[in-house]
């Protein structure tokens, strides 16, 4: 599997607004931010995709879904409330072939959000 921009930002090569980071997953700053909060949560043990995760264990899936909390948390965006987005695939709008959830906070999201 070729690497993506997330491989060479986990790796160092590129770098990255770290907000959090320990031995399981890495969140930092979208470049692009969609909202006053735009956080990428991605796993370090590498996912392709969404689908990817009914072949691994429910400890490490746990994990990741904990951090991606524990970081809008963190960040203060509990008490207002957040958006956690994963995309899957061509018409799920994923371009990254890395499995990585958006937490997009500090503003009022709008319904339906496609």
């Amino acid at each position: 599997m070729e690497d993506t921009i997330f491989d060479k930002i986990l790796a160092g090569a590129i770098p990255s607004d770290r907000v959090y980071e320990d031995d399981h997953v890495l969140a930092f700053r979208d470049v692009s931010p969609q909202a006053p909060v735009h956080i990428l949560v991605i796993p370090k043990v590498k996912a392709a995709s969404f689908t990817e995760l009914k072949d691994r264990d429910e400890e490490e899936i746990g994990r990741f879904f904990k951090r991606a909390a524990l970081v809008a948390d963190e960040l203060g965006l509990s008490d207002e409330g957040y958006r956690i987005v994963i995309n899957h695939g061509k018409n799920g709008q994923q371009t990254v072939a890395y499995l990585h959830a958006h937490i997009l906070g500090g503003r009022q999201m709008s319904w339906p959000p496609g």
